[in-house]
């Protein structure tokens, strides 16, 4: 399954140059858009339990995890002893390297421990979004054969035993263990969290307790069949463009770049990292909760999901010093400092990544969040994610416009249409090889094929490298819009209506027109409790932009679709638009 990732040392670019020559300074080589990075520091041959198992051994019982609204908190020794007691429950159900589990599950402590108790005993971990719903449960258990499925009782307004339920309804007649249905006929083993029962299934609590001691012995065992290069993780993608695929992830992909992203923010053992992104995501298992361990620092959870309130107070009460978040978490936490006036002293660094960040937005949070040294980054599931990354003491202007350089053992080109490295500064597809590159989608050798040719990761993004290596991400190739023969990149539209003294958020995107192909189209969010109108964006966009950039149609909406990790999703605004026109179109027609 899939594609061996390509050697740096056979690296062939463009051109034909050898990539060896190229010196990991992080400029570009001989004017072309192809970077390498540093060899150092040395890649570690490490698996994930290993990493916690490193932790707790050198800080067993400094503070590892807390989760602020199940009011738990847990050591690093208490942490270690937990997931073994899981991975021995685990064995004795009966499962095995290489079987499947997934965790459905908004930000909780089962979660953080089944990431490392599956993890221990070869397990992978299948991510299930928790905005998930009944069709896009089936299709994703399905997909991967998961013998077992993890869950949470409920969600906001997702009943996921409820759901579980309706999908397998004679879950409520079955021994634990021995479910048999139709809709997902691999799935074996329900285990709800918490301690209550419920009918055909097992407690989380009453499987910690399942393990006997010739399981417990077992965990010794297994740790000599486990390579860091077995596949140990699937995570779906996000979905802004159609049917999710399983991107097949090993201990080794994970645990480097999540070593690398801690390392850009300078995160150590005396640090408190709060997460309030999803754990199910690459930002909150890999960058947060691998990145933290990776330092022995502590990890902090506001919250079973994203509360602005929740989160700053997490901040405060905590004494946090980073956080991660995407742009519109920073947006609504800045919306609330007035009324909260939270003591931020300790904030240093943190993350922001998940879409592009507005340079207004960047300067306001170093400036009122005192995160002086707070980062940018860029990458995909499919990289494990993070393939650049700006550095604490990069200049402000560069950490607001680009998402930084390219990370350790990495190579990045920058391609057009016909595959040739293009010059520095000019616009192409962004490539990616290396360690970080996954194994491939899940029993999907065409989709792998398609996305991964000689080792290059194909990531679908536009973007551009300058002379000191910078990155900046400028849109989608499947977002380019082309009307009637002129191409246009929607970013560079969206960038101008950010100027707007109005505007919070803009979405542009393209919808079918019989005249011209494609006509433009943009979705603007107003600041809060200010009046805008699309004629203000009209006149605003008039003598200032090309007269074929200036959307054909605009709407002022109330807020953007997004994905769970707020990735907005440009295929459900598009839907809605042509959905719309055509209802105007028969009205029009009707009268």
């Amino acid at each position: 399954m899939g594609i061996q990732n390509g050697s740096l040392a056979e690296s062939k670019f463009g051109n034909g140059a050898d990539a060896n020559t190229v010196q990991a300074n992080f400029a570009p080589h001989d004017g072309l858009s192809y970077v390498r990075g540093p060899a150092n520091p040395p890649l570690a041959e490490r698996t994930v339990s290993g990493l916690l198992r490193d932790a707790a051994s050198r800080f067993g019982s400094r503070d590892a995890a807390i989760f602020c609204q199940q009011r738990v908190r847990l050591s690093y020794r208490d942490l270690d002893r937990a997931v073994d007691r899981l991975a021995a429950g685990l064995l004795a159900l009966g499962l095995n390297k290489g079987d499947r589990l997934g965790i459905w599950s908004p930000n909780r402590v089962e979660w953080v421990v089944a990431q490392f108790a599956t993890a221990r005993i070869g397990v992978l971990l299948v991510n299930i979004n928790p905005a998930y719903r009944l069709s896009e449960l089936e299709y994703v258990l399905n997909a991967v054969g998961c013998r077992a499925l993890m869950l949470a009782r409920r969600f906001k307004s997702s009943d996921y035993v409820g759901m579980i339920r309706k999908l397998a309804p004679n879950l409520e007649s079955s021994e634990p263990g021995r479910l048999d249905s139709e809709r997902v006929p691999n799935l074996r083993h329900v285990i709800v969290m918490g301690d209550d029962p419920v009918a055909g299934a097992w407690s989380f609590d009453g499987v910690c307790n399942l393990g006997g001691r010739e399981h417990a012995l077992r965990l010794s065992e297994i740790d000599g069949e486990l390579s860091p290069h077995d596949a140990i993780n699937i995570q779906f993608t996000s979905g802004t463009t159609g049917n999710p695929k399983g991107a097949t992830l090993t201990h080794f992909n994970i645990v480097n770049n999540a070593r690398f992203v801690t390392d850009r923010i300078q995160l150590s053992d005396i640090d408190r990292l709060a997460i309030p992104v999803p754990l199910y995501h690459c930002f909150g298992m890999v960058m947060g909760v691998l990145g933290a361990v990776s330092k022995c620092a502590t990890l902090v959870f506001p919250g079973e999901g994203f509360d602005p309130e929740a989160t700053l107070n997490a901040l405060e009460q905590e004494r946090c010093t980073a956080v991660y978040g995407v742009p519109t978490m920073f947006v609504a936490m800045l919306q609330e400092l007035d009324s909260l006036a939270p003591n931020l002293s300790t904030l240093r660094t943190g993350i922001m990544a998940g879409a592009p960040c507005p340079i207004e937005i960047m300067q306001r949070v170093n400036r009122e969040m005192n995160l002086t040294e707070i980062t940018i980054c860029y990458g995909m599931t499919e990289t494990s994610p993070v393939s650049f990354q700006s550095f604490v003491d990069d200049p402000t202007r560069k950490r607001c416009e680009t998402v930084g350089r390219v990370h350790p053992h990495l190579e990045v080109k920058i391609v057009d249409k016909e595959g040739v490295v293009v010059p520095v500064g000019a616009q192409g597809e962004l490539c990616t090889r290396g360690y970080a590159v996954m194994k491939g989608y899940w029993e999907d050798d065409q989709k792998t094929t398609d996305a991964i040719r000689d080792g290059w990761m194909h990531t679908g993004d536009l973007a551009t490298l300058d002379s000191e290596g910078y990155c900046s991400i400028t849109g989608r190739v499947k977002d380019m819009i082309i009307r009637g023969g002129e191409n246009i990149y929607p970013r560079e539209i969206e960038e101008f209506l950010f100027r707007h003294p109005k505007v919070s958020e803009a979405q542009v995107f393209g919808i079918p027109d019989e005249k011209f192909g494609e006509e433009v189209c943009a979705w603007v969010v107003g600041k809060p409790d200010v009046c805008l109108t699309v004629s203000e964006l009209c006149q605003f966009c008039e003598g200032q932009i090309a007269h074929f950039k200036i959307p054909r149609h605009f709407r002022v909406v109330g807020e953007i679709p997004m994905t769970i990790t707020g990735k907005p999703q440009k295929f459900v605004m598009r839907e809605r638009m042509v959905e719309e026109l055509m209802d105007s179109f028969r009205d029009v027609a009707i009268d």
